[in-house]
């Protein structure tokens, strides 16, 4: 596996483990910014590469009512003054191939949604940006079928693709993540990303918005880890009971510290490895 270059540091091919994390939506540019720096100083106490993740349009909210952020053009505003003063890599979504364009200017990883995974032409606008490209699973695919995925970014000349497990659709409401598709997507020969909190949502559980099961995020966490994965992704904000989006599947900010000093403990042991600065939780 040939590993991928973010900002200053580089995901999977024996690289330890990396973490993205942020809000699910951009509340206001102060709330990004105070976040992001309180992620950048617990990651770097912690010894793990970051990158901030926050979204400039929730198009996919269960309700019209639900609140979808700022929009394009104030959304990636926020964003550059993120990356402005903290210096943390970007990570946001697009929705549509005109945003390609703006979005890789401002950000390091241009990240398609789950429900997208398969838009050809989505795909192909954010390949041809020369960003990296994240793609979320499907809740409805295999691991298998992101081979084809991955082709639609590749045939473009880009290689820098990360692959995001993030639950599968298990019946009415809800999502399971199979462990054996982690080191599946791994043999698929690019870095794999875990996306923790997103698993642990229950789709149109909620009247009108996605419930979840914040409660599992350490042990879920923690056997992702273990079965290999390159990154996690975690939704992370300071009072998740205020979060504008998804807030019950948001990891509180004061539990991010102990919770990535024991899965980089666990990333260690997987690695055979002792980890530097790991410390105790």
């Amino acid at each position: 596996m040939n590993p991928v270059q973010v900002g200053s540091f580089q995901i999977g091919g024996g690289h330890p483990l990396a973490l993205i994390a942020g809000p699910c939506v951009i509340e206001s540019t102060q709330h990004a910014v105070d976040i992001a720096g309180a992620i950048r100083e617990i990651a770097a106490r912690c010894g793990v590469p970051v990158i901030f993740k926050a979204s400039y349009d929730k198009a996919n909210r269960t309700s019209r009512r639900s609140f979808r952020g700022p929009g394009l053009d104030a959304g990636l505003k926020a964003l550059g003054e993120v990356r402005a003063r903290t210096g943390l890599p970007i990570l946001t979504d697009i929705h549509e191939p005109s945003q390609a364009a703006e979005a890789a200017a401002v950000a390091d990883v241009l990240q398609i949604p789950a429900f997208l995974s398969r838009q050809t032409d989505l795909l192909v606008a954010a390949a041809r940006t020369g960003k990296v490209v994240n793609v979320k699973k499907g809740q409805f695919l295999a691991p298998a079928d992101m081979r084809h995925v991955i082709e639609k970014v590749t045939a473009e000349g880009n290689y820098s693709v990360l692959v995001t497990e993030r639950g599968v659709t298990f019946g009415y409401n809800n999502l399971v993540v199979d462990m054996r598709a982690l080191p599946m997507l791994r043999e698929l020969g690019y870095p794999v990303v875990f996306d923790v909190t997103h698993s642990l949502q229950l789709p149109g559980a909620g009247d009108g918005v996605t419930a979840g099961l914040a409660q599992y995020i350490e042990p879920l966490a923690s056997a992702g880890v273990a079965a290999g994965v390159d990154a996690v992704f975690m939704e992370v904000h300071e009072d998740p009971s205020r979060a504008k989006s998804d807030a019950a599947n948001a990891l509180s900010l004061d539990k991010l510290e102990p919770l990535m000093r024991k899965l980089k403990r666990i990333d260690a042991a997987a690695r055979d490895q002792v980890p530097a600065g790991a410390g105790r939780s």
